[in-house]
This record gives structure tokens, C-alpha cells and sequence, in this order.
């Protein structure tokens, strides 16, 4: 099937720019629950969902353009998306502003009741959703309800964090307090906070800024990607709808209008984006003229190492797998090169060969596809082209897995997992991020070589380390240039919520998960109270001095 370009706007839409708490779902239940167990999966999609659109102020607004939504397993349009201007955006600022000053002052627990209530009210269109971005983003099933599913753990999550901190807010008498009898250091919002998610992830990642904002009394404008803003544009506005006019905004549109519109607003006053480290230099650069907070989530290119104390098991092999081509290879932290220990290597590559050549690669509407197509065109693209620079580089480049009936190659933008080997350590798609299911597997001589490979690119966002010796394992961890570094595992549950997330070098500014969320989407704010200054603080001496003497004057005359 030939794809034709959009006839309206002459936006051609082929070009691009998480962790449930519930227990497992299975995609039958959904569909029994639907009713709809002999249909397509896009008759699931009622059309209330095929349409993106702003959603400012507690009402939708329309906007004269628009771009098709396409299925990347099949290329037909499976929606819209309007396209916001500036001015949409103005009006989003304006409405958040409004807002703020009545849902800042809720106490953490008014604000709670209402982002679970809304949390109920997702739950009930639960399946509807999960199949709305399989449709969008090519997941398969369980994919998809973790996306959505996932959000909604983060919002419950951030709603007992938030009253958490409330409640510890007096350190009256603590260490460092000095003299003063009362000492309160409050975490104030900042005001009205933008998020700009991605396509890969779109729920989970957008919520990742949404939750601990909306939770921590911030009023948010959102602008979901215009290549996947069905599913999460849809849970917004069924959240937006229980809570007051303007707390909760959706801005879809181009990033350079609408993202780069939100970035240097001088009444936004913080951003949280995740997406590419070029888009995020953007962001980085327009938010700097107003001085807001800034959380960037980039690129990455995460090593993984099989050390030589490590022992080649099914269980590591399962581990790799699951960490390399979950998403079709399409996570921010997904392993996208591998490093393994020359007397290990020939092991590991026999038994990824082996493993790979069962996963099977289909349209999500397929219950046994492991992985479904790319998300975008562009990204399609990137694949084919690296994958043939290998093979011209001299690279041993072994497509694998098993195509389902249901793909359909030349409609859909399938790649098969594939592994690279013999191929330079220089070679780009070793040192640049491929983001598809495409894996290098390089040989290394010992750890300190090793270690210099990991660290040899500007990314440095996730890795992992791999042994039977977690103190070897260790001392190389405690070397990798990183903002994480996994022992043993290196999949979406690894990053554990306790623990900050972000990347370093070019992969990231600022840490996300838990505390360091809230923190992000606060201000501290100190009270100090005295009841006697002369006798609590030093320094006063002088002062009275001078004091005394005008006073004395005062009474002379």
C-alpha cells in the first residue's frame, strides 16, 4: 500500500520532528469488558477519541489546521490532531495563572480527592485507551495498558508524596535551627508548569511531569506529540473535566510553535520535557531568557556490559532481550549497545541469535506479537539507512525473529530484531542513538577497556552492568558516566522509584522520580520566627549602639 501525503494544512504527516501498580491485565479481559471481542482493535476506538484537540479554561477550542494521526502497522489515518498557534498557547498560560492561586491554596489532601476521583473516572475507559495507543504508537497489548495504567499509578503515587511532605514542613528545634522558636520550610508551588511529552511513551512520560504537579498544587499546559496525542489528549481531558477550570490545559500542536511557545513564556515557571537532546537544547536555550526551573529527559545510548565473572544463562539472556527490544527498541533507557567480555562474547551472541529467533514481530492487533512496528516514519527511515551503513562498513548484520501473518511489510514500518556484529567501535550506529530493534554486540578485552567504551559517546542517561560478582560489578559501575547504572537488570522497573532519574552529559538536565519530582515543581520557602532577636542572634551590639544614641538624643531634646 503507497502512502499519500495529508491534503490538508500541506502537512505531510510521514515526518516526525513506567511502571503499573495493578496486577496484569490480558487484552481479552478488555475486549470482554468493551463487548468487542470478535472486532477489529480499531473498532474499540470510539470517534469521541480519533480527535485532538486544545482544550483551554475548562472548554475545547477549534483550530483552522490539523494533520492526520496514522496506524505505523498499517498506514491508514486513524485520526486528527489540530494544530494550536501561539496565541492558544497565551490563552493556556492565562487560564493556568488564573487558576493557580485557588488550587495552590487546597490542602494536599483536597487536591488528593480530586486527582483520584478523576484517577476512577481514566480507570473506567481503561481498555478504550490501551487500544488507542497500540493504534497510534504500534505497541503491543500489555504495552499499552502499561502506558496507561502506569500514569495513573504515578498520580496515586505522587498523592501520598505530596501529603508526606506537608506533614513534615516543622523542623522547630532541630540541629542548625540556632535560636529561633519557630522554624517552618514549607515546599510552595511555582506556579504554572509546562510538559512536553513524547511519542514513544506517551501516557507514562507525560504523566511523569503531570502527577507530581498537579499533586503538589501547580496548575499544568500540556502539549502532547503530534504523532501520538489520542490516547493521552483523551486521558487529559477526562482528568481536566473533574477538576477546576483551568488547573489542567492541553496545548496540541508543532513543537516549534507550541513547545517553543511554552519554553520562553514568562508566566510558565517551570518545564519538564523529555524527548531528543536536540529538541531539548531548544527548550533549554528559550526557557533561559525568563529563568524558569528545567527538567530535560534526552537521548541516550545505554551500554551494557557482560563482564567476565559474569556466567551466560537463560535467565541473563532473557534479561538482555527484554532490555534491548521491549517497545520495539524504543525506550529512552532500552540497552542500545552491548559490550561483552571476549571469552563470554561468542556465547552471548549464539545465545541472542538463538532467543531472538522466536520473538515474533506483529501488527499489535496480533496476541502474539512481542513487538509491533516503529512509531514513525522518520524513525523507520534512520533504521534501514544504519542498518545498510553497517553492512557497507563490513558489519555482520542478522535480521531475525518471526514475521506474523499480520504484518504487512509494505503498509506497515516493521523492523526485525536484529544483531550487528563485527562492526567498528566508531561506527554511528554504535556511538549515536539508533532507537529501534537493532543491537551491536562488541567484544571488549578487560574492564578498563570496557569502561572506555561505555563512556566514549556525549550520552550517558542509563547502562548496566552484568556478573556473578556484584563487588566486581560494582567497582566497574561506580566508573560508568551515567545517571543510572543497573546491576544484572536493564528494563522499564529497574530505576526504582527511591532513587533519582535523569541523565548527564548531553542526556539530560535535572533528576525526576519521587522527591526529586516534587522538588522540581516547588519552591522551599522558609519561616524563622524570633521571639527575642537581641538574645537569639549575634551581631546586635553595634546596632544598639547607634540606636542608643539617637534615642538618648531624642529625649535631650
Amino acid at each position: 500500500m503507497k502512502r499519500a501525503a495529508d491534503e490538508v494544512t500541506g502537512v505531510d504527516d510521514r515526518h516526525g520532528t513506567g511502571v503499573s501498580t495493578r496486577p496484569p491485565v490480558t487484552w481479552s479481559l478488555f475486549a470482554c469488558m468493551l463487548g468487542v471481542v470478535n472486532e477489529s482493535m480499531s473498532a474499540m476506538v470510539r470517534p469521541k477519541w480519533r480527535e485532538a484537540k486544545p482544550y483551554i479554561n475548562g472548554e475545547t477550542t477549534e483550530v483552522g489546521s490539523f494533520r492526520h494521526v496514522r496506524n505505523p502497522a498499517t498506514g491508514a489515518i486513524i485520526g486528527t490532531v489540530q494544530l494550536a498557534e501561539g496565541e492558544h498557547v497565551d490563552a493556556a498560560v492565562e487560564a493556568a495563572e488564573a487558576a493557580f492561586p485557588g488550587w495552590r491554596d487546597r490542602t494536599p489532601a483536597e487536591r488528593g480527592r480530586l486527582l483520584l476521583d478523576a484517577c476512577h473516572a481514566v480507570e473506567r475507559e481503561l481498555g478504550e485507551l490501551a487500544a488507542t495507543i497500540s493504534l497510534e504508537v504500534g505497541k503491543v497489548r500489555h504495552e499499552a495498558f502499561a502506558d496507561i495504567s502506569g500514569s495513573l499509578a504515578l498520580l496515586r503515587t505522587f498523592v501520598a508524596l505530596v501529603e508526606e511532605a506537608d506533614a513534615n514542613e516543622d523542623q522547630t528545634g532541630k540541629p542548625g535551627t540556632g535560636g529561633a522558636v519557630r522554624v517552618i520550610v514549607r515546599r510552595v508551588p511555582v506556579g504554572p508548569v509546562a510538559v512536553i511529552g513524547p511519542w514513544n511513551t506517551p501516557a507514562f512520560l507525560t504523566f511523569n511531569g503531570v502527577a507530581p504537579s498537579l499533586a503538589t498544587g501547580c496548575t499544568v499546559v500540556v502539549k502532547p506529540p503530534v504523532e501520538a496525542p489520542l490516547a493521552l489528549t483523551a486521558m487529559l481531558r477526562i482528568l481536566a473535566d473533574r477538576l477546576p477550570p483551568g488547573v489542567l490545559n492541553v496545548v496540541p500542536g508543532r513543537g516549534g510553535v507550541v513547545g517553543q511557545r511554552l519554553a520562553e513564556h514568562p508566566r510558565i515557571r517551570a518545564i519538564m520535557f523529555t524527548g531528543s537532546t536536540e529538541v531539548g537544547r531548544s527548550v533549554a536555550r528559550a526557557a533561559a531568557g525568563t529563568v524558569k526551573k528545567v527538567a530535560l529527559e534526552l537521548g541516550g545510548n545505554d551500554p551494557a556490559i557482560v563482564l567476565e565473572s559474569a556466567s551466560v544463562t537463560p535467565a541473563l539472556i532473557t534479561e538482555l532481550v527484554a532490555g534491548s527490544f521491549a517497545m520495539t527498541g524504543q525506550i529512552c533507557f532500552n540497552i542500545k549497545r552491548l559490550y561483552v567480555h571476549r571469552s563470554r562474547y561468542d556465547e552471548v551472541v549464539a545465545a541472542m541469535r538463538s532467543a531472538l529467533s522466536y520473538l515474533v514481530v506483529g501488527d499489535p492487533v496480533d496476541a502474539g506479537a512481542h513487538i509491533g512496528p516503529l512509531a514513525t516514519a522518520d524513525g523507520y527511515r534512520n533504521a534501514k539507512r544504519l542498518l545498510a551503513s553497517a553492512r557497507a562498513a563490513g558489519a555482520n548484520v542478522e535480521e531475525l525473529g518471526v514475521l506474523s501473518e499480520t504484518v504487512d511489510l509494505d503498509a506497515g514500518q516493521y523492523i526485525r530484531p536484529t544483531i550487528v556484529t563485527g562492526i567498528p567501535r566508531d561506527h554511528e550506529l554504535v556511538l549515536e542513538e539508533q532507537f529501534a530493534p537493532i543491537m551491536p554486540i562488541l567484544p571488549f578485552d578487560d574492564d578498563a577497556d570496557a569502561i572506555a567504551e561505555a563512556n566514549g559517546t556525549e550520552f550517558g542517561l542509563a547502562s548496566s552492568v552484568w556478573s556473578d560478582d556484584l563487588e566486581h560489578a560494582e567497582r566497574v559501575a561506580r566508573r560508568i558516566e551515567a545517571g543510572s547504572t543497573f546491576i544484572n537488570a536493564h528494563r522499564l522497573g529497574a530505576s526504582v522509584p527511591l532513587t533519582p532519574f535523569g541523565g548527564v552529559k548531553q542526556s539530560g538536565l535535572g533528576r525526576t522520580h519521587g522527591h526529586y519530582s516534587i522538588e522540581h515543581c516547588t519552591e522551599e520557602h522558609a519561616i524563622v520566627a524570633f521571639d527575642d532577636a537581641a538574645a537569639q542572634l549575634p551581631g546586635i551590639d553595634h546596632w544598639r549602639a547607634i540606636t542608643e544614641m539617637a534615642h538618648n538624643k531624642e529625649e535631650q531634646a
